[in-house]
């Protein structure tokens, strides 16, 4: 009898502990990882930040804040979803309240053959910096061609295939469908596919010491009434424009990594630049508001732009970095019907050079300073002064190569 009890108990009480290591183990699995990183920066520049570039008023300008701004903050999380998928958000946090999402999307993990699907909503894989979350960005800020041509990066609702082939040499392809609803495409109501990216990724090691990667990009999409306010006219006038058409974007990136005996804890050197080339067609549509001419008539433009910067890390938790930027606004092709009101030809090419020095005292802090002479603004020289702290809390994955 007293056995049989004894017996019982212990079926029971082996059970229970079962259960509970069962529900344990249940939580391990399902327990995302989280992390969140702080950043703010102190800006000083000379001119009016909202001004865009030249030659590029119908692109939108993110442009920079003036004096103490808390910057954006960013929530990370993350876990496997079970063995065959993985799911991924990043949400925004704005300094004047609010939250966006960046990022969430889903990934495969088992579908072999070097091929991985992401679904839902992503930084797209052109370009080479264009997948980096700004806490990554080697400067405070983006280049030139990223803030004019893409809003400082292109993010896409949709889904992506990458294949990566099986060789020893680092090769890598995929392509992109999505809703077309980051700049420059416009997010309207539609059915199907509003935009595509294809690219190509290819790279390699010499020895221990270098290392390689380049590729190229093409991104489609099309862009349905997009307003673009203040543009000056001939006259100088700000107006608003309406313009309705096609956008092709072709790119080609490169970086180059040297680090004495591969230890890239001591120090390294790091190269890197990127070339953009946009072309649009289609129909605009001038003076916009209601006493305004509103004429319409054929237009299209080639755009271009690149940046090249090399960032050099002397000693250990010490670097500093270079950059130059140039932008070519191109020569419109306008109809006869608005000729003499849009400017078809800035003669002008906006550039900027920027000098950075940061200091990381561990993995997860950084704080940088940041100067840049930026003439990217006709006849508006901008003398800068930016200082930034970056502080990551939490479980944080590797940054790409």
């Amino acid at each position: 009898m007293f056995k049989k009890i004894c017996v019982g108990t212990a079926i029971a009480v082996l059970s229970s502990h079962a259960m509970a290591a069962d529900v344990i183990s249940n939580e391990a699995v399902f327990n995302p990882a989280f992390s969140l990183i702080l950043s703010g920066t102190y800006g000083s520049v000379q001119r009016d930040p909202a001004i865009p570039a030249t030659g590029f008023a119908m692109n939108p300008n993110p442009g920079h804040e003036q004096g103490f701004n808390l910057g954006e903050s960013e929530m990370g999380i993350s876990a496997n979803v079970d063995p065959e998928y993985r799911g991924v958000a990043t949400l925004a946090l704005s300094p004047a309240g609010g939250i966006s999402v960046e990022n969430a999307f889903v990934r495969t993990t088992s579908l072999g053959d070097g091929l991985n699907l992401k679904f839902g909503r992503f930084f797209s894989g052109l370009g080479y910096l264009n997948e980096q979350h700004a806490h990554a960005w080697d400067f405070v800020d983006q280049p030139l061609v990223y803030a004019t041509l893409w809003e400082n990066q292109l993010g896409e609702d949709g889904i992506q295939l990458k294949w990566l082939a099986p060789t020893d040499t680092f090769i890598e392809v995929g392509g992109e469908m999505g809703k077309g609803r980051g700049f420059p495409g416009t997010d309207t109501v539609r059915n199907g596919n509003g935009a595509s990216v294809l690219f190509a990724h290819i790279g390699d090691d010499i020895g221990i010491e270098h290392s390689w990667r380049a590729g190229a990009s093409l991104h489609q999409t099309k862009r349905v009434a997009a307003e673009s306010t203040s543009v000056p006219d001939v006259n100088g006038n700000p107006v608003t424009n309406l313009f309705t058409g096609h956008s092709q974007t072709a790119g080609l990136d490169f970086v180059w990594k040297y680090s004495p005996n591969g230890n890239v804890r001591n120090n390294y050197f790091k190269l890197q630049g990127e070339y953009f080339r946009r072309k649009e067609s289609g129909d605009l549509t001038y003076d916009t508001t209601v006493a305004g001419a509103n004429i319409t008539d054929s237009f299209s433009v080639i755009q271009s732009g690149f940046y090249l910067q090399s960032v050099y890390q002397f000693m250990p938790r010490w670097r500093t970095g270079l950059r130059y930027d140039r932008l070519d606004p191109g020569v419109a092709q306008v109809g006869a019907l608005n000729a003499g009101n849009i400017i078809s030809d800035y003669r002008f090419n906006p550039t900027r050079t920027s000098l950075m020095l940061d200091y990381s005292p561990s993995e997860f802090s950084r704080l940088r300073m940041q100067v840049a002479n930026d003439q990217s603004r006709r006849g508006m020289k901008d003398n800068q002064l930016f200082v930034q702290y970056i502080m990551s809390l939490g479980a944080h994955g590797a940054h790409q190569y």
